[in-house]
């Protein structure tokens, strides 16, 4: 048996006017946010599932649903601090985190400081073991048209 398992999470929410644009538990300055039953945040959501794919735990949608009331614009970092102590039960620790953002708009590059920072903080793990990008999609499909916004997320897990 391997002491490293890898998991992929990802996640997309459309825009929305009126929201506030929360990416990595940062929010960003932009004209719309995410629609969503909790805050949206697709870069903890697809953290959640890449961290819980790892782990053979559940995703996002079933340890947190939808249809639960009590998720209803909850900061995201709640449901990743869940997920991580679900982690802590399986002997399983993070050791390293890559996500791809993709969005047309707003720039990310302004905010990555800041995501790594908080992600590091949220994870307990050293930001060096962190990598953030940002892509667009060259004006093609929904988020490139704007509508909507992505994240990629690839999580490495080892034994404790």
């Amino acid at each position: 048996m391997s002491d490293y398992r890898v998991g992929i999470g990802y996640d997309l929410h459309r825009t929305a006017a009126g929201r506030p644009l929360v990416l990595g538990n940062v929010k960003i300055e932009h004209t719309v946010g995410l629609s969503g039953h909790s805050d949206a945040d697709v870069v903890l959501h697809a953290l959640i599932d890449a961290i819980t794919g790892a782990a053979g735990l559940p995703d996002v949608g079933e340890m947190f649903p939808n249809t639960d009331p009590k998720y209803k614009n909850i900061d995201s970092a709640e449901l990743l601090r869940g997920a991580l102590g679900e982690l802590a039960k399986t002997g399983w620790e993070i050791s390293n985190v890559d996500v791809v953002i993709i969005a047309q708009a707003p720039k990310i590059s302004p905010y990555k400081p800041a995501m790594l920072r908080r992600l590091s903080e949220l994870l307990d793990i050293a930001a060096e073991y962190i990598n953030i990008k940002a892509k667009t999609k060259e004006h093609v499909d929904a988020v490139g048209e704007e509508r909507a916004i992505a994240c990629h997320c690839v999580v490495l897990l080892r034994r404790g």
